[in-house]
């Protein structure tokens, strides 16, 4: 199986999102050494958000472009070319502004591409990333999975969306949530995401032994 990770959290070594995604991946690489990992890490190399170059670029012939709109196309291309190698994506980011991080959305920019992974036909737009199990890894200081406060989530409701566009509709989400709320709410929130970490693990163990 191949793993592909993406971090996007600015917090670095604070990040809760980047911790938990992080054992994440590496637990499931322990889990069966046939496993691959490939990491992305978006604040240490950040994509360039998407440009004049860019939207040109990616409807003009490769013969045709320009240095410049060969280069940003080029960055998509890499990265579309990691997102279709895997069979699980992690993604991780921190609840910013009520949404997810700009360099998150930035990769999300550079994936979403027509005739590459996703095509429009008689019966309207259809998904070619298909065959993919995404687990995505959210830290807010604020509870929004539940009470009042789960109108201002916008950042489940967006990525569930476009990755189903893209057609990822297996997306299972590992909430860190209330880390704003102390130090005891952090305990719980990092054992609580945790938990469900290991139980995803265990279970891809005994899918390897199995077979």
């Amino acid at each position: 199986m191949s793993i592909l990770l993406v971090t996007s959290s600015p917090r670095g070594a604070a990040s809760h999102s980047t911790r938990i995604a992080t054992e994440f991946a590496e637990k499931l690489v322990a889990a069966d050494p046939s496993n691959t990992l490939v990491v992305r890490d978006l604040v240490a190399n950040p994509l360039p958000h998407i440009d004049t170059d860019y939207a040109t670029g990616i409807y003009t012939p490769v013969e045709a472009r320009t240095q410049r709109q060969a280069e940003v196309v080029g960055v998509s291309d890499v990265v579309l070319g990691e997102l279709f190698a895997a069979d699980t994506v992690i993604l991780a980011t921190g609840f910013i502004n009520f949404n997810i991080s700009s360099t998150l959305k930035s990769w999300v920019d550079h994936i979403a591409r027509s005739g590459k992974s996703f095509a429009y036909g008689e019966n309207g737009p259809k998904g070619l990333v298909t065959g993919k199990k995404v687990y995505v890894v959210l830290a807010s200081g604020g509870i929004y999975s539940e009470g009042a406060a789960v109108q201002f989530d916008h950042a489940i409701p967006y990525l569930r969306g476009v990755l189903g566009f893209l057609g990822m509709t297996d997306v299972d989400v590992i909430r860190i949530e209330g880390v704003g709320m102390g130090p005891d709410a952090v305990t719980a929130a990092l054992a609580k995401a945790t938990a469900k970490v290991d139980a995803v693990v265990a279970a891809s163990r005994d899918v390897a032994t199995a077979a």
